[in-house]
């Protein structure tokens, strides 16, 4: 009798298609109000690189500026990877670069002139061996935005519990 195995090398191989989310700004959809979604690759140092794939990556008060016609993710922590030799001079929370086509940041500075809107980032994920940050055209909400938001939420999900108990 003979055992047939079939062993899939395409992780090894760093072919897999994608790994998933590493980090998500939960604030972003209740604060902002997202209309128009971007993708974006993101700069960084090879230390940073193993550290933001081990999850160690907050999006906790981070935002895209525009700075010299180039896109930078701003105020996102990264902090240094454990064991990579890493200078004393480095700063977790500096401005990282994000690679965009020129033709989205000419649009995007359009945009970015209406009064009120900026750029939000999203989530940070790996596509392929890449990483990529998603960022969104956003307006931020009011109080009573989000407080119209949070009955609505309270309201469909008192709708999907009597439907589920009846």
């Amino acid at each position: 009798m003979y055992i047939c195995r079939i062993i899939d090398f395409s992780p090894l191989l760093g072919q897999n298609e994608d790994m998933g989310t590493i980090a998500f700004n939960k604030r972003a959809n209740f604060d902002y109000e997202l209309s128009d979604h971007f993708e974006a690759g993101l700069v960084l140092t090879g230390a940073e690189v193993k550290s933001v794939k081990n999850g160690h990556l907050s999006l906790k008060g981070s935002f895209v500026t525009l700075h010299e016609g180039e896109l930078l993710l701003t105020n996102a922590n990264i902090p240094p990877y454990p064991f990579a030799k890493v200078s004393l001079s480095y700063d977790p929370t500096r401005s990282r670069k994000l690679l965009v086509h020129k033709a989205q940041i000419r649009s995007l500075i359009g945009k970015l002139h209406t009064k009120g809107l900026t750029l939000v980032p999203l989530r940070v994920y790996t596509k392929k061996r890449l990483i990529k940050l998603e960022f969104a055209l956003g307006r931020g909400k009011k109080a009573f935005d989000k407080r119209s938001d949070i009955a609505k939420k309270e309201s469909k999900r008192n709708i999907e519990r009597a439907l589920k108990n009846a």
